[in-house]
């Protein structure tokens, strides 16, 4: 099966491309310990400079600059791994990581880019609970409460919950391959929907990523416009998770 959208996985590239108002410097060092990945021997400096896409000077600079402050050690051989102040680092954010903050903030930015409400929903047993949403702001009556139980088989969400949790059939494999699912109608007559699977670290499902609004308004082509916001914020909790294996509150 093909890597979901939510993979953590990310590339060192996309740091440096972020902004443009950022201190170079800074950002090459960001660069050169995101480059490391987890279990990962140590790293020579010609493949640090490979996989950076920077000059051996420019890569050997920065990694001396950062083993000055402890974020990397240069073993006897030369090659180079993550230092102590890096695992310092690590424990201080998983002490003060709180995965509702993480999914709130990425809802909020993600209905800002849709102008849709957005929820995460998680399996519990034969249901689909909704954790945390951010609703569009309309006149329209609520469809969704944070905490209601709601069926697997009929929404986006739910269906990417069944299709990543093992589901066989045809309709699930469909969507095992996408990576994603839209849905038109299936619980409310008038609603629309399109979600995302989200994995921690070990590729155990954690939940679904969903945006959704009434149909008159989303069709098809809307929705798989929202497709790429979704993803990114899919992928970026992905990474948060990464790091720390706490789930919702629900």
């Amino acid at each position: 099966m093909k890597n979901s959208p939510s993979s953590p996985r990310h590339s060192s590239s996309g740091i440096q491309e972020r902004s443009r108002d950022t201190v170079h410097a800074v950002t090459r060092a960001l660069a050169v310990l995101d480059t490391f990945q987890v279990d990962e021997q140590p790293v020579s400096l010609s493949e640090l400079s490979r996989r950076l896409a920077m000059g051996k000077t420019t890569v050997l600079r920065t990694a001396r600059t950062l083993a000055l402050a402890g974020y990397l050690t240069q073993t006897e051989d030369g090659r180079w791994r993550l230092g102590p102040a890096a695992g310092w680092l690590g424990v201080r954010y998983q002490t003060s990581f709180d995965v509702d903050n993480v999914i709130d903030v990425l809802l909020r930015r993600l209905h800002g880019v849709t102008s849709e409400t957005a929820a995460f929903f998680v399996r519990e047993g034969n249901w689909r609970t909704c954790v945390a949403r951010v609703d569009r702001h309309t006149m329209t009556r609520v469809h969704l409460r944070v905490g209601e139980k709601l069926p697997l088989d009929k929404g986006a969400s739910g269906r990417v919950l069944l299709a990543f949790s093992g589901q066989r059939g045809e309709l699930y494999d469909r969507i095992r391959r996408s990576g994603f699912y839209i849905s038109t109608g299936e619980r409310d007559p008038t609603m629309s929907s399109i979600a995302i699977p989200v994995f921690r670290a070990s590729r155990e499902l954690f939940g679904a990523l969903c945006v959704s609004g009434q149909t008159d308004r989303l069709n098809h082509e809307t929705l798989t416009r929202h497709l790429k916001p979704l993803i990114n914020a899919g992928a970026e909790l992905s990474r948060s998770l990464s790091a720390h294996g706490k789930a919702p509150a629900s």
